[in-house]
């Protein structure tokens, strides 16, 4: 009995994970497309979103800096570039 509640309890954190995960997903979609579709969104104010939507990735994961520059930030720098036309 003790192994499947220890089973249980293992099995439950990485669900828990898999949620954060899974809303940090959600909120970085949400934010690009709000950046790609709202025709009266200013460039500051989409890089302020950039920049909530990192401080927001990082109180879900912390210490995961290097991960959320890898993944999230090239995708947002090709969407900023190609929104506001930046060379």
């Amino acid at each position: 009995m003790d192994q499947e509640q220890a089973g249980t309890v293992n099995s439950g954190e990485p669900l828990d994970e898999g949620r954060l995960l899974r809303r940090l997903q959600i909120m970085m979609d949400l934010v690009m497309q709000v950046i790609a579709q709202d025709p009266k969104l200013t460039f500051d104010e989409a890089s302020q979103m950039v920049a909530d939507s990192r401080t927001a990735a990082l109180a879900m994961f912390p210490g995961k800096e290097l991960a959320y520059d890898l993944i999230y930030r090239p995708r947002f720098q090709r969407l900023m570039r190609e929104r506001f036309r930046l060379q």
